[in-house]
């Protein structure tokens, strides 16, 4: 199983019942040997231009586990699907994902230390009041 990012552009009129076409997405996935390990609701956004007339979409991106061979029936399937104006199935770098995160975490416990020194001192000045 190998792990890919699909972002899919819904259409707008269906941001107040969107549940429907998510589970048929969802299923689409399933069928073909996948799992949905995340997904992130986006909402509606204004496109830079026009997708089948539509000037809003609303942005759904899955995080999903799929075997390679699945790619092209699920990518032929959501191409015909008709909620879905656009998608966009890519592999993540899980390399430049880690590094990101090794250097946020380092980035936070620098700031720590810092907070934490500026604490002391702000103890020490009130020792010697």
């Amino acid at each position: 199983m190998t792990q890919y990012e699909i972002a899919v552009l819904y259409d707008p009129g269906l941001e107040v019942d969107l549940s429907k076409a998510e589970d048929r997405v969802k299923k689409i996935i399933t069928d073909n040997g996948g799992k949905v390990t995340a997904n992130d609701n986006w909402g509606k956004r204004k496109l830079a231009y026009k997708i089948k007339g539509n000037e809003h979409a609303v942005y759904v991106f899955y995080t999903v586990e799929l075997p390679p061979e699945a790619i092209q029936k699920v990518e032929s399937t959501l191409n015909i699907t008709d909620e879905v104006i656009r998608f966009l199935v890519t592999k993540p770098d899980l390399k430049a994902i880690a590094k990101a995160e090794a250097q946020k975490a380092e980035k936070a416990k620098k700031a720590a230390e810092r907070g934490e020194a500026t604490e002391d001192e702000d103890s020490e000045e009130e020792d010697k009041s």
